[in-house]
């Protein structure tokens, strides 16, 4: 995330995930800036079809909506170091409350920023950005507290780690004596100011790899999410200094360059196998810098101009994708339509494109912070971001989804952005799409038995009727007109909420929504943990 300051891939992708069928720039808080060219749109852009400003588009019932939270230098949460384990907490559902209210289904939260952790973890320290000194105790889990109050509101929950930064500032003497980079120099090394593991060392992958699945084995995440910093983005002047890691671990490669990029490839496919032989169902996924590589210097890359993930980052990300090492790709396709060297309008369908091939879901990464920056002028270029995806996918190459850099700007709603995105997209709730080559649960129909009117609006109380290693993880409530209306469970004007099972047989749900005195008629469907769907209840009439 920056802030400002081709058959034979497509059959091993198909057949490492058992499909059948086809189905599916830095880490926000750096002070890196990558400059690719102009922010001047180009001469004669025009919105494609759909996208003028102002015209009120129907919401999709299954996409992800989610933001990053973001923990490094205490951009989001927490605001500052020093707060209390009732402040910190506090600060953290004011975000899930931030999140409901736009209509959100995930949230991406920073846990590990740097080689440092926000639970307590046996490998690495406590972040400073909780306590404002490394290896300071807050008092209680964080992590336990995210996972715990962010399923309660029924958000899918990515954890976000940044592999390979150790430190952002340069000097080992200033961590903990007991830091792994403090017990290993020989695994670290500086760069442009702060520290990094050494990605070519297959000692200090392994601890990464430890430090990383120590999380997911203990705690009930949905996904595992990375950025866009594998190795460090290049700065003027500067070499890599893995001279000497090349020179012991690059016979084979030609060049420093592909020994890198291996180095890297490496790294995703074997935490993407760790973390499906752990947990099956647990999500991994990627956000890269929007371009992979320019059609200029690649035929099979896009046609842009900017900085190239492939040779900067040594991220050969279209090859996670076709390789199928990822559930999702999460480009942060962080520019305007018609900007020159790098266009929104070609990004998309080139990513959708690529995605398609090996059933990869592709969520877009939006840039809200710069509508706030004043980099993108028109108030409705985000909510056009979105009428776009849809329009993407209508084309047969899925759009699944949009994520918002970052919570921060979301309540600040700039220019009304996205007061804009919430009238345009998100009046409806979504369903996080459903990614078929996930283990599912088979949950059953619930057995809807209830539906009154009460003071606070129309009482629903169902069953659900699966034997417990089968209940639901959630449910989907549908709501139409009329005592006698017909409820269609595929039409996203007629899904009203998703609710978090309690784990019992017993539900419950109040519809406060309802208008007093208005006849209506219910459904209610089972979601398994990746969100695969029953078929509804019978209807209820209130």
């Amino acid at each position: 995330m920056t802030q400002p300051t081709a058959p034979d891939l497509q059959a091993r992708a198909l057949d490492r995930r058992g499909f059948l069928t086809l189905a599916t720039a830095g880490v926000a808080g750096s002070a890196l800036s990558v400059t690719i060219g102009s922010m001047t749109p180009a001469q004669g852009a025009t919105l494609p079809t759909g996208t003028t400003a102002g015209v009120a588009t129907s919401s999709r019932k299954r996409e992800l909506r989610a933001m990053w939270i973001a923990s490094v230098v205490n951009i989001d949460w927490p605001s500052r170091t020093g707060l209390s384990a009732d402040e910190l907490k506090a600060e953290y559902l004011h975000w899930l409350d931030v999140a409901a209210q736009l209509g959100l289904n995930a949230v991406f939260v920073q846990v590990r920023p740097t080689a440092d952790a926000f639970w307590p973890s046996p490998y690495e320290p406590w972040s400073q950005y909780l306590t404002g000194t490394q290896g300071g105790d807050p008092g209680f889990d964080p992590l336990e507290f995210i996972v715990a109050e962010t399923h309660a509101r029924n958000l899918e929950l990515h954890t976000w780690y940044n592999p390979y930064r150790v430190s952002m500032q340069a000097d080992p003497a200033k961590l903990l004596p007991e830091h792994p980079a403090r017990q290993h120099p020989d695994w670290v090394w500086p760069f442009a100011g702060k520290l990094y593991f050494d990605p070519g060392l297959p000692e200090a992958r392994e601890h990464i790899y430890r430090a990383i699945l120590h999380s997911v084995e203990h705690y009930d995440v949905d996904g595992v999410h990375f950025d866009d910093y594998f190795y460090p983005y290049p700065v003027a002047g500067q070499t890599l200094p893995d001279a000497g890691t090349y020179a012991t671990h690059g016979a084979g490669f030609d060049t420093i360059e592909s020994w890198r990029r291996n180095n890297v490839d490496e790294f995703v496919r074997e935490i993407s196998e760790r973390i499906k032989a752990l947990k099956p169902w647990v999500k991994f996924g990627i956000s890269p810098f929007g371009i992979w590589r320019n059609k200029a210097t690649d035929p099979r890359g896009s046609d842009t101009g900017g900085s190239q993930s492939y040779d900067g980052q040594f991220a050969d990300t279209r090859r996670w994708v076709l390789e199928g090492w990822l559930d999702y790709i999460n480009p942060q396709i962080y520019w305007q339509f018609g900007l020159a060297v790098a266009d929104y309008l070609k990004l998309v369908p080139w990513w959708a494109d690529v995605a398609a091939q090996s059933g990869t879901h592709l969520y877009v990464g939006e840039a809200l912070y710069k509508v706030t920056s004043g980099a993108f002028t028109d108030p409705a270029e985000l909510s056009n971001h979105l009428t776009y995806c849809a329009e993407v996918t209508g084309r047969g190459t899925p759009v699944h989804g949009n994520v918002y850099f970052s919570a921060v700007h979301v309540p600040q709603d700039p220019q009304g952005s996205m007061s804009r995105v919430r009238a345009d997209h998100y009046t409806r709730p979504a369903i996080v799409p459903a990614m078929p080559h996930l283990p599912r649960t088979p949950v059953r129909p619930p057995i809807l038995t209830h539906a009154h009117p009460e003071e606070g609006g129309v009482e629903l109380h169902w069953l659900d009727p699966a034997p417990h290693r089968h209940r639901a993880t959630s449910f989907a409530v549908y709501r139409a007109p009329g005592r006698h209306g017909r409820v269609d469970v595929d039409d996203a004007a007629h899904l009203l909420a998703t609710v978090r099972s309690t784990g019992r047989v017993l539900q419950d749900f109040t519809d406060a929504t309802a208008a007093p005195g208005e006849r209506y008629t219910y459904v209610v469907t089972a979601l398994d943990r990746v969100w695969n769907e029953s078929g509804p209840s019978r209807p209820q009439h209130a």
